[in-house]
């Protein structure tokens, strides 16, 4: 009897991926000695690729932003770059858990060891920050905002300011530090090695052109971005 061969297949995200793959290989990198826009950015560039957030789900929000990001981690951090081109930009909201989906904003839902609950990390494009966690969009626990502005590090290209809506064509970039200890449902979590669910989006509800994207597919009849079903999986190295 010939042995069996057990073929594995999975995809990796590429440079500028067109969303059919469901899984990306996370770079570890060194910690910048301090956090700042320029720092974060350069390592970001040095050790990894972009990857788009493109996925227009849903027929009645057809408008698609250009969206890319960057990720690594070193260990105890996650390191984000998003690269924005818009028609609209909104930011209402300076203060943690408020309604930043609203705003111009960008998101990142991650399942750090695949039990089941989920934290969803959503940013404006002045990096105001809105953070829970939980099973699903109805059962959240917020987290404490102190923690919020005391641990997760955010710099956008527009500023910190609250503006109206402002229409052209924009571009933006922000980057986002997230230390393992926000995650405190999670104690002593390392990213080393670490297999997550995670999806990624973009939004804009009170935009004149409401928007939602997302990096890994989304099948249901209306947007909704709380749908762990339909997380990606994240390999950090």
């Amino acid at each position: 009897m010939k042995p069996l061969l057990h073929i594995v297949l999975f995809f990796v995200v590429t440079n500028c991926s067109t969303l059919n793959e469901t899984s990306m290989r996370i770079n570890k990198i060194e910690s910048p000695d301090t956090l700042s826009f320029s720092s974060v950015s350069k390592s970001l560039e040095e050790n990894t690729e972009t990857f788009l957030i493109g996925n227009a789900n849903w027929k009645n929000y057809p408008y698609t932003p250009e969206v890319s990001l960057r990720i690594a981690h070193s260990s105890d951090q996650i390191f984000l770059k998003f690269y924005v081109s818009e028609k609209h930009i909104l930011a209402q909201h300076t203060e943690p858990n408020k309604a930043t989906h609203k705003d111009s904003c960008v998101e990142f839902f991650i399942d750090p060891n695949q039990g089941g609950d989920y934290y969803n990390f959503e940013f404006n494009c002045i990096g105001a920050t809105h953070l829970a966690y939980g099973p699903d969009r109805y059962k959240r626990s917020f987290i404490d905002p102190k923690l919020i502005k005391e641990l997760i590090f955010t710099e956008s290209t527009l500023g910190y300011k609250p503006f109206k809506e402002q229409s052209g064509n924009f571009q933006w970039e922000m980057v986002v530090a997230i230390p393992a200890s926000i995650f405190i449902y999670h104690p002593n979590l390392n990213f080393d090695n670490l297999n997550s669910r995670a999806n990624f989006f973009k939004c804009g509800d009170d935009t004149q052109q409401p928007h939602y994207l997302s990096w890994n597919p989304i099948d249901t009849p209306k947007p909704d971005f709380h749908r762990p079903e339909f997380f990606g999986n994240l390999f950090f190295n």
